[in-house]
């Protein structure tokens, strides 16, 4: 990817990234361990966004 990004491209990315961080503990904790994982998780490798 080139190193000069288009604003608006980069705010995408920025985004996605923020977007991919896991569940907070405290809310493992507050819901007993029902809420572990995010369906919205995605690892830089695995998939691609289509940007």
């Amino acid at each position: 990817m080139a190193r000069n990004k288009p604003v608006s491209k980069k705010r995408r990315l920025g985004r996605a990234h923020k977007r991919s961080r896991p569940v907070p503990t405290w809310v493992v904790a507050k819901t007993r361990g029902k809420v572990r994982a995010t369906s919205r998780r995605r690892h830089w490798r695995r998939s691609k966004l289509k940007i």
